[in-house]
C-alpha cells in the first residue's frame, strides 16, 4: 500500500471550505495521534537531525547531554560550608596549628601540640631497687611492682587522674623487714597505714583508687603471697 499523505481541512467558521496537504509549520494536536502509531521509523524520517536533538542549548530548561557528551559552561556551587567560607574552611582543615576546633592534619602532615591523657595507662612500673623517698608516676604507669631495698616513703605525686585504679606490689629484698610510710595524699582505712610482711622475699599486694585530686585510697594489703 502506498504511503498515505495526510490532509487538513480548512475552515471558515464552522464550515469546511477546502482540503489541502500539511505544510511546514503546521501542527497536529496530540489528541489526534493514536497510541502506538508514532514509530521509530516515522521519527527517523523527520527533518530534525540527530545533531539537533543532541544539542545542548542555553535555554533554561535544556537537559544535560547524553552519556558520552560534553558538559559546557560554569558549575555554580555554594561559596560557604556550614556557615564558613570554603577557602577559610580548607585552610583550617589543612592546618597543623593549635587553633581551637582545627581538625587533625591530612595524611602525611605533622601533628603538633601536647596530647592530654584522660584515662589511665595500662603500663606497669617494675622497679627492683627502692629506698628512701619514692614518687610514683601515675601518668606513665597504672600498676607498680616495687622491690624494697630499704625503708620507703611514698611521696605525694602530682600525676594521678581521678578514677584511675590499679595495684602496688611490694616485694621484700633478701634482707626483709623493710617498711613503707605514706605521704598525705595516700589514705588507708581508719588511717591505719600499711603494715607489710617482714619476711625476706615476701610479696604483698595493695590495691588503690584515685577518688579526687590528692586523694589516693589504698585497700587493705593482701599479705605473703606464696
Amino acid at each position: 500500500m502506498a504511503n498515505k499523505t495526510p490532509v487538513k481541512a480548512i475552515f471558515s467558521g464552522s464550515d469546511v471550505t477546502s482540503l489541502g496537504e500539511f505544510a511546514s509549520g503546521d501542527t497536529i494536536a496530540i489528541s489526534y495521534i493514536a497510541d502506538g502509531t508514532l514509530t521509530a521509523a516515522k521519527m527517523a524520517a523527520d527533518v530534525a537531525t540527530q545533531a539537533e536533538l543532541d544539542t545542548v542549548s542555553t535555554v533554561a530548561s535544556a537537559a544535560l547531554p547524553k552519556a558520552g557528551g560534553a558538559m559546557t559552561g560554569a558549575i555554580t556551587t555554594n561559596s560557604t560550608f556550614d556557615g564558613v567560607d570554603i577557602a577559610t574552611r580548607d585552610a583550617i582543615l589543612t592546618s597543623t596549628t593549635t587553633t581551637a576546633g582545627a581538625a587533625l592534619p591530612k595524611a602525611g602532615g605533622t601533628m603538633t601540640g601536647t596530647l592530654v591523657a584522660t584515662t589511665a595507662t595500662t603500663s606497669t612500673d617494675t622497679d627492683t631497687s627502692n629506698t628512701g623517698s619514692i614518687t610514683l608516676n601515675f601518668t606513665t604507669n597504672q600498676n607498680f611492682v616495687l622491690t624494697l631495698t630499704g625503708n620507703v616513703t611514698l611521696a605525694n605525686p602530682s600525676t594521678e587522674q581521678v578514677g584511675q585504679s590499679g595495684f602496688i606490689a611490694f616485694i621484700q629484698d633478701g634482707t626483709g623487714s623493710r617498711t613503707v610510710s605514706l605521704g598525705t595524699d595516700y589514705e588507708t582505712a581508719a588511717a591505719a597505714g600499711l603494715t607489710l610482711t617482714a619476711t625476706a622475699s615476701a610479696t604483698d599486694l595493695v590495691p588503690y583508687l584515685v577518688v579526687a585530686s590528692n586523694r589516693i585510697l589504698l585497700g587493705s594489703p593482701q599479705l605473703a603471697f606464696a
